[in-house]
C-alpha cells in the first residue's frame, strides 16, 4: 500500500538522550533500549471516515517517538497497517449505498494527506488488511495446527483463538475478567457467540457470509479478524520483541492483548513488544472523539478551514500524550498565538543563545515524551528573543531546527 512523503528532518548538532516510555504492561516509565534500528508497529485507522483529532493525536505521540529515536542516532523502522476490510468499513458502506473498496480507498487517501500536512513522518512499511490475506491466513493455520485455535461446529467456518493457550493472558492490559468481558463486548468482540470455548475468545477468520466480500485460503472462504490482521504483519516485518507498540489507550484491550497472544502462542516466545505504549483520547463536549458518537473534529475540514496544520499540531502537542485531553476553540486559538510569536522571533535572526533550549527540549522529549514542558522552554526563549535578548546570530535557525527535528513543527 502506498504510504506519504515525508518531511524532511534537519540533523541537530550533538546526540539525542536515551528515550524513556511509560509501559501499560508494567505501569512504569522504563528506558526503550533499542540497537542500530529501532523497531515500532503502530495501529492504523479502519478506513470508514476521515481523520479526527484523535487518531491525529495518537499518530503525533509515536511520530515523537520517531524523531526522538533518530535524534538518538538510530534508524527507525516504522509499520502500519490499515484495517482495509472489516464490519464497521462494510457497515457504513451498506449504509451510504457505496462500494467498500471505494470507501476504503477515498478515506485511506484522505489519511494520507492528513499525515503528510502534520508533518508525520511515514511508515517504513504501510501495509492493508487484503493486501497481507495470504501472510495471515498463514499464521492462523499454524495456531490450528498448534491446537491454540479451534472451528466453531456451527457450519459457519468461523475460527476462533482460545486464550486459554495464553499462558499470560493479560498481562498487557492488566484487568479483571470481569472488566475484560465489558470491553471485548463494547471493542468489537462477541462474548456470546455459542459454540465457542471462553467468552473471551476472539475471532481469527470469519467465514464467507451472502454479500459479504470473502477469499479462498486454506482454512476456507472468508476473511480475516481483526487482532489477527496485526500480529502477522508486525511478525514478518519486525519480529518478536521489537521495541513499542503502539496505538490509542482504547486499543489496550482487547486489540493489543489478543494480537500479543497470538504472536506468543504461535512463537512460543515472550514478549511480542518490549513496550506497550498508549495515548489518551482528545474529547469534546465531556465524551472522547468517537464515530460512533458523531462528536468528531476532522483533521481536513479544520484544513478547509484554512487552519494552518502546524496550528493542529501544537494544540495536540499542548498535553501530554498519555492524557486524555478536551479539545476546544480557545486550545487551537491559544496554539495560533504561540506559533506566532515563535516565527516572529526566530524572523529576527538573532537572539539568545539557543544550546541551552536544544538541551532542554530534548531531555524533556527523552522523559516520557514531555511536550508540555518543551512547548513551554520554546516560548520563554521566544520571550527573550522578542525583547531583544541576545545577539546570536545562530540561534534563530537552531531554534527553528530543534522545533522542526524534535516536535515537527515547521516555522
Amino acid at each position: 500500500m502506498q504510504s506519504w512523503p515525508g518531511p524532511p528532518i534537519p540533523k541537530l548538532p550533538g546526540r539525542g538522550l536515551p528515550l524513556r516510555l511509560f509501559d501499560s504492561a508494567t505501569s512504569q516509565i522504563r528506558p526503550t533500549s533499542p540497537g542500530a534500528t529501532a523497531g515500532m508497529y503502530v495501529c492504523g485507522i479502519t478506513p470508514y471516515d476521515a481523520t479526527h483529532l484523535g487518531h491525529a493525536a495518537t499518530y503525533l505521540a509515536f511520530d515523537l517517538v520517531n524523531r526522538v529515536w533518530r535524534d538518538g542516532g538510530h534508524d527507525v523502522h516504522l509499520v502500519q497497517n490499515v484495517t482495509d476490510i472489516d464490519d464497521p468499513l462494510l457497515e457504513r458502506a451498506e449504509r451510504d449505498h457505496e462500494d467498500w473498496m471505494v470507501l476504503g480507498m477515498r478515506e485511506t487517501a484522505l489519511f494520507r494527506e492528513d499525515m503528510t500536512a502534520l508533518r508525520i513522518v511515514p511508515p517504513t512499511d504501510y501495509v492493508g488488511a487484503v493486501e497481507s490475506i495470504d501472510e495471515t491466513v498463514a499464521l492462523i493455520v499454524a495456531l490450528l495446527d498448534d491446537g491454540a485455535a479451534y472451528r466453531l461446529e456451527d457450519g459457519t467456518g468461523d475460527v476462533y483463538y482460545d486464550v486459554a493457550r495464553s499462558e499470560r493472558f493479560g498481562y498487557e492490559s492488566g484487568l479483571s475478567g470481569e472488566a475484560m468481558l465489558g470491553f471485548f463486548a463494547e471493542r468489537g468482540g462477541d462474548p456470546d457467540r455459542g459454540g465457542k470455548r471462553n467468552r473471551l475468545d476472539p475471532h481469527l477468520w470469519r467465514g464467507a457470509r451472502a454479500g459479504e466480500p470473502s477469499w479462498a485460503s486454506a482454512v476456507g472462504p472468508g476473511r480475516p479478524g481483526w487482532h489477527i490482521e496485526c500480529t502477522a504483519i508486525a511478525l514478518n516485518r519486525l519480529g518478536m520483541a521489537f521495541d513499542v507498540q503502539g496505538g490509542g489507550s482504547d486499543l489496550m484491550f482487547p486489540h493489543h492483548e489478543m494480537s500479543a497472544a497470538h504472536a506468543e502462542s504461535v512463537t512460543g516466545r515472550w514478549p511480542f513488544a518490549r513496550h506497550y505504549v498508549h495515548a489518551g483520547m482528545i474529547g469534546l463536549h465531556g465524551a472522547k472523539m468517537s464515530k460512533s458518537r458523531g462528536n468528531l473534529v476532522f483533521v481536513s475540514r479544520l484544513r478547509g478551514e484554512k487552519v494552518d496544520p502546524m496550528a493542529i499540531r501544537t494544540a495536540l502537542l499542548a498535553g501530554h500524550y498519555r492524557e486524555d485531553r478536551p479539545w476546544t476553540p480557545s486550545l487551537l486559538d491559544q496554539a495560533q498565538a504561540r506559533l506566532a510569536r515563535w516565527r516572529e522571533a526566530v524572523s529576527l535572526g538573532v537572539g539568545p543563545d539557543a544550546g541551552p533550549l536544544l538541551d532542554s527540549v530534548r531531555r524533556q522529549l527523552a522523559d516520557d515524551l514531555d511536550t508540555v514542558n518543551a512547548l513551554s522552554t520554546v516560548d520563554r526563549w521566544a520571550a527573550e528573543a522578542l525583547q531583544h535578548s541576545g545577539r546570536d546570530t545562530g540561534a534563530s535557525q537552531l531554534v527553528s531546527d530543534t522545533v522542526d527535528a524534535l516536535l515537527g513543527i515547521a516555522l
